[in-house]
């Protein structure tokens, strides 16, 4: 039976071959074999030494291993040493990264009961929860959590709390009445109750129907298998770079070794330049550094109440283009309020009540005295609906122990979904006045008579249409509503059902989960981004549309969507349709990753908020998955990239615009590296060409790369936003690195450190070979240091806000390749030249500013 909801008692319990008296023991170990044990499977994970291993899955990688290969064979043992370490520890680097990852089902697990109370042969008993099988009959009462999914059979004011489930954080009022609907979104199926949802109040018998995988957990389980983790678009960018690379490298090496041993050359010299050639292409440094911009990003982040637990999220939260939210406490305060008030006497907002003017007076009271709520140091305890009345009180200038204390309750007729009334009894001006409230069609049913203007006189037909009227334009408005009522009681006396007829109607009161005060600004500054913000909830499409345009979301011409219209459309139409839909209304999981896939496919990068296990498989999916700091399950943190320790929408604005700025900074980093690399390949290239002695050895490189260039490239990654980030439009997540503008800097940049270098190395010449190698290695060197200046940005440096850390990267790089230069001791391992003088020192320095002199004067004479 595929619609649980619609059946009868007595044919469910027929289809499961089972009884109110339970399964016997050996039928629960029949479906035990049957079924399986009540938990969720996980699938196999990779081990350390195989992520170790994939670490070095890299054509960039492969390259250096056998250039450290042919460094060792051809004598330069110092070379292999400092390659290999370099690459064992990238490889650490990566492999704890990877076991950061999701620990989501471990989480998912953690939610199921341990134990749970059942009837087997007749008898209560309890049994461990992984032994609970499809057929069994479950007992729930106040403080439970459900072991599996059932349909309830006999309710007793069951209560549940489905909000990991559905995101809706409202107790759920259960029944064991049939529903007879074809379609129904999870949380609207009253007669069912789900594992891992928590009863708050009163007590079912349940006839459990589904177990371990087969639950609605386990369908998110599922779910989270088959959502596939997006890779950014940096590291897609990077990796397209790092084949591109490789390839050109490897070509270029094989000509330059042909045309050594055409030319005559020993093949271990031919080796050696194509060995130099290949450290000098490659950017040892640009894995790291990529990772520590993305680092400090974070820690830019954290300050701003945004947690990421995946680095190359920092970069992707730069190319989002639309953001789908969650409604509850990501866009709201996740804190019922009233918002308006209505007696006979008119409508009021409800800033402008007063608790003791009249006719707000006995609403209030009303309010208050019929209500199960608690406000203890100012933490809200109850059902948020009645949390609401108190607070609204208090506002009113009331409170609610006062009101409690001089009229204390005497008797109760607690709130039942069937009837959907709360009733309580108390003595008042001495009279017993029975406070009754509860949903306002039902309410007014029973009334017999209003209060208007301080008087009581008899219901009209006027006064029927007049409520019900008002009530409906308050529900358009996505408030709720409830009714207030009192009736006079001869005598103290026990409240019961029947009493519950010939009331006085008082008033409506109107509340809602009102819109965060940022929340409207920060999608103002969403749109302005070029960013689309989309709502996704499970509360109703009429609620969540008025909350939509209210802070500008839901626009003329956008349609909201219900869950059960979403289950009609097929994949394909909604990837044509998605972009027109701003709203998705009572939605299930399922729903929420085809949502994000439609975008997807669309060519969107795509953040998803949510903060409950439902929300889980969506979150992984999405290109960057945001989870609520506050209110989020584990689950939830755990399958998403980025954390909200505030719950705040517009946070996840400020945390796109330092994406965009994290993005821009490790552009420029990559500038620097690859303008500097460039000049390297050149000079070798030039050299070669020409028959001339090899101007680098592997070591000297490895320096420069290493140490010389992380410097300043990290600096880079320090820089401050300019302009207007969230002016700007998200950047195509497939746009290369690459571009044109940024190639034709690179070689322009890169030739010019390349000319200064190769005029250095002549000048060494004249003394000899060594000589020319070391006035090479010191002028490329110091020359890569100063372009870190042009690297931090495309304006004059003059015009840039002040960057303490690039003038400590200069010096710290000045002093290291001082270090080399004129400590003896180093000279053997760098192959440095002893008898350099203070004019070949001048020299070094005159030529290696050349070309920032040059890019800073360009900048200036433009206007830059």
């Amino acid at each position: 039976m595929d619609k649980l909801w619609k059946g009868k008692k007595d044919e469910l319990l027929q289809e499961f071959n089972t009884s109110m008296r339970g399964l016997s023991v050996e039928e629960a170990e029949k479906g035990l074999e049957k079924y399986g044990e009540n938990k969720l499977k996980e699938g196999k994970r990779k081990g350390v030494v195989q992520v170790f291993i994939e670490q070095f899955a890299d054509l960039l990688v492969v390259i250096l291993i056998v250039a450290a290969i042919i460094s060792a064979i051809t004598g330069g043992i110092e070379g292999t040493i400092v390659i290999i370490a370099v690459l064992i520890i990238n490889a650490i680097l990566g492999t704890v990264q990877h076991f950061k990852a999701e620990k989501s089902l471990a989480s998912l697990k953690a939610m199921s009961a341990p134990n749970a109370r059942v009837i087997r042969g007749g008898e209560k008993m309890e049994v461990p929860a992984v032994k609970l099988v499809p057929g069994d009959i479950l007992l729930l009462e106040a403080g439970d959590v459900a072991a599996a999914d059932g349909r309830i059979l006999e309710n007793h004011s069951l209560q549940v709390n489905e909000s990991a489930l559905t995101g809706e954080s409202e107790n759920v009022n259960k029944s064991a009445d049939i529903i007879e609907k074809e379609d129904l979104p999870l949380g609207d199926r009253l007669n069912m109750v789900f594992s891992g949802s928590l009863v708050s109040y009163g007590r079912a018998v349940v006839l459990v129907t589904g177990t371990g995988m087969d639950t609605e957990i386990g369908k998110i389980a599922n779910l989270m298998e088959s959502a596939q983790e997006k890779s950014t678009p940096l590291q897609r960018t990077l990796d397209d770079f790092s084949k591109k690379l490789s390839i050109l490298i490897l070509a270029i090496c094989v000509i330059v070794f042909a045309l050594g041993v055409w030319r005559g050359q020993p093949i271990t010299e031919a080796l050696m330049f194509a060995v130099a050639l290949a450290v000098a292409a490659i950017p040892e440094a640009l894995s790291s550094i990529v990772t520590i911009g993305l680092a400090i990003g974070t820690q830019k982040m954290a300050k701003e109440n945004a947690i990421i637990k995946n680095l190359h999220a920092v970069e992707s939260l730069g190319c989002v283009s639309v953001i789908c939210s969650d409604k509850t406490g990501t866009l709201t305060q996740n804190k019922m309020t009233v918002q308006k008030v209505f007696t006979l006497d008119g409508t009021t907002d409800a800033d402008d009540v007063e608790c003791d003017r009249a006719p707000y007076k006995e609403l209030i009271t009303t309010g208050v005295l019929c209500n199960d709520g608690a406000i203890s140091a100012e933490a809200m305890i109850g059902d948020p609906t009645e949390t609401a009345l108190l607070s609204f009180c208090r506002k009113a200038g009331g409170h609610e122990e006062d009101i409690r204390m001089t009229y204390p309750r005497m008797s109760e007729l607690p709130f039942d979904s069937d009837r959907k009334l709360m009733s309580t009894l108390h003595q008042i001006n001495g009279k017993y006045l029975m406070m009754t409230k509860g949903a306002p069609d039902v309410l007014l049913a029973r009334c017999k008579r209003v209060m208007e203007k301080g008087g009581i006189r008899e219901i009209t037909k006027e006064d029927f249409n007049s409520i019900l009227a008002k009530n409906q334009g308050f529900s358009s408005e996505g408030l709720r509503v409830l009714a207030f009522a009192k009736k006079e009681m001869e005598v103290q006396q026990q409240l019961a059902l029947d009493d519950e007829n010939d009331l006085i109607f008082i008033g409506l009161i109107a509340m809602m989960d009102p819109p965060r005060l940022e929340s409207a600004p920060a999608v103002k500054d969403c749109l302005r981004a070029g960013i689309r913000p989309v709502m996704i909830t499970g509360d109703h499409k009429v609620t969540a549309s008025a909350i939509a345009k209210e802070i500008g979301i839901l626009q003329e011409g956008d349609r909201a969507l219900e869950g059960t219209e979403l289950e009609r459309i097929s994949d394909d139409a909604l990837r044509k349709m998605v972009k027109e839909i701003s709203v998705y209304a009572r939605v299930s999981p399922e729903h929420k990753i085809r949502i994000v896939r439609a975008w997807q496919d669309n060519g969107y990068i795509a953040a998803m908020t949510g903060d409950g296990v439902n929300d889980a498989p969506a979150l992984k999916q999405a290109d960057i998955g945001i989870a609520m700091g506050i209110t989020g399950t584990e689950v939830s943190k755990d399958a998403a990239s980025m954390i909200l320790t505030d719950d705040n929408f517009a946070t996840i604005i400020k945390a796109v615009g330092n994406g965009r700025n994290v993005y821009a900074n490790i552009k420029n980093s990559i500038q620097f590296l690859l303008s500097g690399n460039l000049a390297g390949i050149l000079t070798v290239l030039f050299t070669s060409l020409l028959g001339l002695p090899l101007p680098f050895t592997a070591v000297q490189l490895l320096f420069i790369n290493l140490l010389t260039d992380s410097l300043p490239a990290l600096a880079v990654n320090m820089e401050k936003p300019t302009g207007h980030l969230l002016d700007e439009k998200p950047r195509n997540p497939k746009e290369s690195i690459l571009t044109r503008d940024f190639m034709w800097r690179l070689v322009i940049q890169g030739g010019m450190i390349a000319i200064v270098t190769i005029v250095a190395f002549y000048i060494g010449v004249g003394v000899n070979n060594k000589m020319a190698s070391t006035m090479a290695f010191a002028t490329l060197c110091l020359a890569r240091l100063f372009h870190g200046f042009n690297c931090r940005g495309t304006r004059s440096v003059f015009r840039l806000h002040n960057n303490p850390y690039s003038y400590g990267a200069f010096a710290i790089g000045g002093v290291l390749l001082m270090a080399v230069l004129f400590i003896p001791g180093l000279h053997g391992i760098f192959d440095i030249n002893h008898a350099l003088t203070s004019i070949h020192v001048l020299q070094i320095v005159g030529l290696a500013f050349v070309p920032t002199l040059i890019i800073q004067l360009e900048r200036l004479a433009r206007g830059k």
